[in-house]
């Protein structure tokens, strides 16, 4: 090991002062070898000692050092007991090691609360996160309306490239799974109210029952459910890898605003999906229910298609395809602004996705709910 690579000390100790010169390289590769850190504590012993009962006698000039990790900023940190001394003098670059390790030496103050009032300290803490996501909620609101201003004052210069891509991803590759789900929804609902109706022998009262319970209730909360576990995970995960990637800071740098060509494009896209997507989930639902009957009751397939209209009003339908409108914001909404959150690592990413998909599932049934005591009197 030469000597331009070697971390070495240089002690020079008169009848008052000590001067410590530090030389070479001191990085994790070079102070592990061959005990090199043994060697030089003890070399330091009675410097470290005099250090301790007077710090204005030693002077550490480290401009020698040609390389410094924060294993060697560490020892030097630790030998002068977590503070920098009086006489230093540091090589250039050095500064930001030692800010570093003072940061971090605060934060190591910081005591754990006691045991009794930790369940304080708990709700605290859960109250200002809530409080950090409803600012952060209603910030990103105000964005989108001004967002949306903007492209109803300039509508050519929209991002319609982004929201046909979305309707593309969210909407038609999604009518598989809703189609599939739907369907055996139907024919679950269908056969369980098929043995209850026989009972008192009101066969012909399960259109009533299908159609109400799958175009207002079932239709746009199974939707809404699939999507936000399909395409609100997908739109985090995105935003949330962009994140990783940089890609969200070269947007800034390059004037790109992120609402504008990111969140715009994702919430029109479920606005315009979610309506569509509920009729679809309706329609494959009345089908698997329809067949059902046919099996369980004996209903006929013509007797099921005009007896439907005259069992389900057409408000019903609206409040339906208005649902999933309502429910496609919230789930865009959601995902867009736990996407936008995460950190530049990987554990964010899937404890935001995680917690994107619960949200947003949680705040369609409050929304559901909502329209549930808001529109009792409508269409029944």
């Amino acid at each position: 090991m030469s000597d331009l690579t070697t971390p070495n000390l240089h002690i020079d100790a008169d009848k008052q002062d000590i001067s410590v010169r530090a030389t070479g390289v001191w990085i994790v590769q070079q102070l592990a070898a061959r005990g090199r850190l043994d060697e030089i504590g003890k070399q330091l012993a009675h410097v470290h000692s005099k250090n301790n009962s007077d710090n204005d006698k030693v002077h550490w000039d480290l401009s020698g050092i040609t390389r410094l990790d924060h294993l060697g900023a560490q020892f030097f940190w630790n030998l002068w007991g977590k503070k920098p001394p009086n006489h230093l003098q540091l090589g250039v670059g050095h500064d930001a090691l030692f800010e570093r390790l003072a940061q971090l030496g605060d934060v190591g103050l910081l005591k754990s609360p006691p045991l009794r009032f930790a369940w304080l300290y708990a709700l605290g803490g859960a109250l200002f996160r809530f409080s950090d996501h409803v600012v952060g909620f209603i910030q990103m609101l105000g964005q989108l309306a001004l967002d949306t201003g903007k492209l109803i004052k300039h509508p050519l210069r929209g991002p319609w490239r982004e929201v046909s891509a979305n309707v593309f991803h969210i909407g038609a590759q999604a009518l598989g799974i809703t189609a599939l789900v739907g369907f055996l929804i139907g024919v679950v609902l269908s056969y369980l109210s098929s043995q209850q109706l026989r009972l008192f022998g009101a066969d012909i009262y399960i259109v009533d029952i299908l159609g109400l319970s799958v175009i207002r209730e079932l239709g746009p909360m199974l939707a809404a459910i699939l999507i936000a576990g399909r395409s609100g995970s997908a739109i985090t995960a995105q935003l949330g890898v962009m994140r990783v990637t940089e890609e969200l800071d070269a947007m800034l740098v390059m004037g790109i605003p992120h609402g504008f060509r990111l969140i715009l494009p994702r919430v029109l896209a479920l606005v315009i999906a979610m309506p569509l997507i509920v009729v679809w989930t309706d329609v494959m639902a009345l089908i698997g229910g329809m067949v059902s009957a046919k099996n369980a009751l004996g209903l006929s397939y013509s007797f099921f298609i005009n007896t439907l209209p005259a069992a389900v009003s057409l408000p019903n339908l609206w409040l339906g395809v208005g649902k999933g409108a309502a429910f496609g914001l919230l789930i865009a909404l959601t995902a867009c602004h736990y996407g936008l959150r995460i950190k530049p690592n990987t554990t964010s990413l899937g404890e935001g996705t995680t917690a994107s998909v619960v949200t947003s599932i949680t705040l369609v049934i409050l929304a559901d709910a909502v329209f549930a005591i808001l529109f009792k009197d409508v269409g029944i």
